[in-house]
């Protein structure tokens, strides 16, 4: 058995594995700054996996890095099912052969990023459900899509049980409107942005909360997003409104309140 404990053949199916330097630039503030994620690394010895890092070990070194600023101790380790993709270990990050069974690892974080995107909906819950069973006690899972150059992401935050919110972030200066997000919706929700689904509901609502907002635009889309996220919160909806200012635009919202009206 190997260091990562991989017993069988690995699960999931080889991918187009295209990626960008600085592409998860987003995700992985966003995961630096979450309280949960640094209560799911707050063990003796963390561990964090990027699976599906693709065809250049950027992504997953760049993703130590910045979780290291707040779990200085943690071990990561990159997960690719393509063997040819595998190289050495660089800058205090492991890399081997695994895919949704995570190589018989028990991490207390997996980033899955761009890798359900290149499956069939149906495909999800499968994969979803054998993360969830190899993650550590308390552990979470960050599954979601972004554009090639990491401008827009979204992403569904999942422990053992199942999904727990869907987060939208983007650039404020390059994005016209909330809806611009829609084909980087994760792979559970990118086919229900029709009208009667949730996904497409909070959508448009996020659009007219946007164009409520349009008196704040001198004073910049991160300002004016603030003001329609408020609104969004006035009018009742469970969105989260994060403290302080930030780089990224953000709408989170509990799983419950975009998940499919039937399964796939």
């Amino acid at each position: 058995m190997s260091r990562t404990g991989r017993a069988g053949k690995p699960l999931g199916r080889i991918t187009r594995g295209t990626t960008n330097i600085n592409r998860l630039r987003r995700v992985d503030r966003a995961m630096a700054g979450d309280g949960r994620v640094l209560q799911a690394l707050d063990v003796p010895t963390p561990l964090a996996v990027d699976l599906g890092y693709g065809g250049r070990p950027d992504t997953a070194v760049e993703m130590a890095s910045r979780l290291r600023t707040v779990v200085p101790d943690l071990r990561l380790v990159g997960l690719e099912i393509d063997p040819a993709r595998i190289v050495p270990p660089r800058d205090g990050v492991e890399f081997a052969l695994g895919g949704f069974e995570l190589a018989g690892l028990r991490p207390g974080l997996v980033r899955a990023y761009n890798v359900l995107r290149q499956y069939d909906e149906a495909e999800v819950d499968a994969a979803w459900a054998r993360m969830r069973s190899a993650l550590a006690p308390g552990g979470l899972i960050v599954e979601g899509t972004c554009d090639e150059i990491g401008r827009r992401h979204c992403w569904v935050l999942l422990d053992a049980d199942g999904p727990i919110e869907l987060t939208l972030c983007w650039s404020p200066t390059h994005s016209d409107r909330p809806s611009d997000l829609a084909p980087r919706l994760p792979k559970a929700l990118i086919h229900r942005n029709v009208p009667g689904e949730p996904i497409h509901d909070l959508l448009v609502a996020a659009d007219r909360a946007w164009d409520r907002a349009a008196a704040q635009a001198a004073f910049g889309p991160r300002d004016r997003w603030r003001v329609a996220l408020a609104m969004l919160a006035a009018d009742g909806l469970p969105v989260t409104v994060p403290r302080g200012r930030r780089v990224d635009n953000h709408l989170t919202v509990p799983w419950s309140l975009v998940a499919p009206d039937e399964p796939a």
